[in-house]
C-alpha cells in the first residue's frame, strides 16, 4: 500500500479511521450488512423460538438494530467530507493549517493543542511509533490489531 492510500485510513492524530464503526468503507460496516443479509429478514422467528431454551435470544431485536447502525455507518473519516468522529481533537484541523499529514510531521509536536491524560499517551505512542517506522508500515502493523 502507498503512502497515499494510508491516508485515505490514518486520521492526522494516527487513529484509523478505516477500522472505526462509523466509517463508511469499514470492515464492520461490511461484515454486519453481511451478517444482516445471511441472517434474513425472518430470524426475529428464529430468535423468539429459541429463546425459550436460551434467554440471550430475548435481545436478538436489540442485536438486530445495533448491525443495522453498523450497516448504514456514513463516516468519510477525519480526513473526508462528512467527518463524523465524536472525539474532539485538533488534528484535524491543524494538520492542514500547519501543512503536515500527521502529528509527529510538525515542528511544534508533541504540542498542547492535542488531547489530555490516557487519550494523550496514546496520542504520543502512536505518533512516536509513526515517526520511528512511517506511516505506510504503521498502518500495517496497526491493521493486525482489533479497532477497539
Amino acid at each position: 500500500m502507498e503512502y497515499n492510500e494510508v491516508l485515505k485510513h490514518l486520521a492526522p492524530c494516527g487513529l484509523d479511521c478505516g477500522r472505526c464503526a462509523d466509517y463508511e468503507n469499514g470492515e464492520i460496516k461490511q461484515l454486519s450488512a453481511k451478517l444482516l443479509q445471511a441472517m434474513g429478514n425472518n430470524y426475529g422467528r428464529v430468535a423468539k423460538m429459541k429463546s425459550g431454551e436460551n434467554i440471550v435470544f430475548n435481545n436478538y431485536r436489540h442485536f438486530e438494530e445495533i448491525l443495522t447502525s453498523f450497516s448504514l455507518a456514513s463516516c468519510s473519516g477525519c480526513r473526508g467530507e462528512k467527518n463524523l468522529c465524536p472525539i474532539e481533537c485538533a488534528a484535524k484541523t491543524c494538520h492542514k493549517e500547519k501543512g503536515v499529514d500527521f502529528c509527529f510531521q510538525c515542528s511544534e509536536y508533541p504540542c498542547q493543542k492535542q488531547f489530555s491524560g490516557r487519550l494523550r499517551e496514546r496520542w504520543i505512542n502512536i505518533n512516536n511509533r509513526m515517526k520511528e517506522i512511517g506511516a505506510v508500515e504503521y498502518y500495517f502493523e496497526q491493521v493486525q490489531l482489533p479497532r477497539y
